[in-house]
């Protein structure tokens, strides 16, 4: 790259610029101590990114190499001074720039050539949202791991799942779990893809179209920790910048959609006498009513929901402060709101585990309310099917008049009269080229509507069967392990990038 030392002209370092060289070599460590404890928030990236400038500018010609020790000296005073307690830690390159200025002189605004607030901001919003991504990414990793986890401590507990609102068929209980968990999975995939979308540096893009300085755009967006450019200079802070907080938007309403739907599941279970899920009861669990004593609300179960509300509330702010403004408007660009908006979802995660590991299933009331309704009903019509060659829909109507003739006298599967199906098979059938009596003996009648059996027979690829549930748990750890790798690894890339910058800007320092 060409060096373009003309374009500076030679100037005198002010008298106090000059001392905080020096200072600045003295202190230079235990300002970057201080900065590695720091909040990573807008302050500490304006800062990232006037060491970067600071660095690549001498390095390459576009700052005077002479002037650069004084202005970096300015830099680290302004952020060590921002690391004390309760200081001030300005979010704006305007509110940061004067405090420079009295830092160093005004020496040190030739820091920016070429930058503009624009692509400044855009480049700590999106470096914020990245961290929080990784936030909730790790959240999401727990919070799934104890349901995996729980999944396979209840692989073979079989109870009644629910379609309608109506208990509609046998399954077991870690199967149901999986289920949920799949859906987290689908978030887990919608952060990682956000995440490479948003990891991109607006860095030298100024404005609209760039710049006439030839920034380093590349060694800049290496420097903070950025997998990429964004590419096109009026996408950086007019386009991009605007979906970054939409799109974070449409994960945080996934998992709060997912989350809503798991204890709504459970909290309908409050309303029955004899419930075969609760949560242990005591702490945040539950709570004795104020008037009623014999009653105990799911205070957790109601909290949860109500933070998934709140989340999903949050979410709709970027969707609708992004809706008819024109590209580039700050509406939905806060920092704070869409830190909160994520904050929210991870919140909801965290009360969601809570949820899991308070949960008491009780595996012989959930087989007793399977066993007292008839929900494994439609194996009757399968088999039928399968093995006799009836139609599904006869079949189906065969058992649907067992169902209807049951609910009428009050039997259950357990002591429905065998010499009933036999009559009711011979009414459907009647006239019709099938069989004329129940190809079933009463064994088979018995076993065809045992749930504990028809769980254990199931055929279909993803189904609760003990293989497939072996499989579909140790691939979902391994999908859990993965994820857990992928956030580590995307930490240490933008960790060891900062070290990279904190080495090279405490060389420019001691020079």
């Amino acid at each position: 790259m060409q060096h373009h030392t003309d374009i500076q002209p030679a100037r005198r370092l002010p008298m106090r610029a000059a001392g905080l060289a020096l200072a600045g070599i003295l202190a230079c460590q235990a300002t970057l101590a201080a900065a590695e404890v720091a909040p990573r928030d807008e302050f500490f990236w304006l800062a990232e990114i006037n060491k970067a400038t600071t660095v690549i500018n001498s390095d390459e010609g576009l700052l005077d190499p002479q002037l650069a020790p004084a202005i970096a000296a300015a830099l680290a005073q302004v952020i060590e001074d921002g690391a004390q307690p309760d200081a001030e830690r300005p979010d704006t390159v305007i509110s940061f720039e004067p405090l420079l200025i009295e830092a160093g002189g005004e020496d040190v605004t030739l820091l920016h050539a070429g930058r503009s607030s624009q692509d400044m901001h855009a480049t700590y919003r999106a470096a914020i949202l990245r961290d929080k991504l990784l936030e909730l990414a790790e959240q999401l990793n727990a919070t799934s791991t104890t349901l995996v986890d729980l999944a396979a401590r209840h692989a073979d507990t079989v109870v009644p799942n629910y379609t309608n609102g109506v208990a509609a068929q046998p399954n077991s209980f870690g199967h149901y779990l999986l289920g949920h968990a799949a859906g987290l999975e689908r978030d887990a995939q919608r952060i990682r893809e956000a995440y490479a979308r948003i990891d991109r540096s607006a860095m030298g893009t100024t404005v609209l179209n760039g710049s006439s300085w030839p920034l380093n755009r590349q060694r800049m967006a290496d420097y903070l920790g950025f997998a990429a450019l964004v590419d096109n200079a009026y996408d950086a802070s007019q386009i991009s910048s605007m979906d970054q907080p939409v799109e974070l938007a449409g994960i945080v309403t996934s998992i709060a959609l997912h989350s809503g739907n798991f204890v709504e599941d459970i909290m309908t279970q409050y309303a029955q006498t004899r419930p075969w899920i609760l949560l242990e009861e005591g702490g945040e669990n539950t709570y004795v009513s104020s008037a009623m004593p014999q009653k105990r609300n799911p205070g957790l179960l109601n909290n949860t929901r109500s933070d998934a509300s709140t989340a999903v509330t949050l979410a709709m702010g970027p969707i609708i402060q992004t809706h008819n403004i024109t590209p580039g408007m700050p509406d939905p660009k806060s920092v704070d709101a869409n830190s909160e908006m994520v904050d929210a979802a991870i919140g909801v995660l965290d009360r969601l585990d809570r949820v899991l590991k308070a949960l008491v299933i009780n595996p012989e009331r959930a087989l007793e309310e399977l066993n007292s309704d008839w929900t494994a009903s439609q194996e009757l019509a399968d088999l039928l099917m399968r093995d006799h060659g009836l139609p599904f829909r006869e079949g189906h109507h065969f058992a649907s008049e067992i169902v209807t003739h049951a609910r009428q006298n009050d039997l259950g599967p357990l002591d429905f009269p065998y010499a009933e199906a036999q009559r009711i098979y011979a009414e459907t059938v009647a006239g019709k080229d099938y069989p004329q009596e129940l190809p079933l003996t009463e064994q088979v009648f018995r076993e065809t509507l045992d749930p504990v059996a028809i769980i254990r027979n199931r055929a279909t690829a993803g189904g609760p069967q003990p293989a497939e549930m072996e499989r579909m748990i140790a691939e979902a750890r391994d999908r859990l392990a993965r994820q857990e790798g992928w956030i580590a690894e995307r930490r240490d890339h933008v960790a060891a990038a900062l070290a990279r910058l904190d080495q090279d800007f405490s060389a420019l320092l001691s020079n």
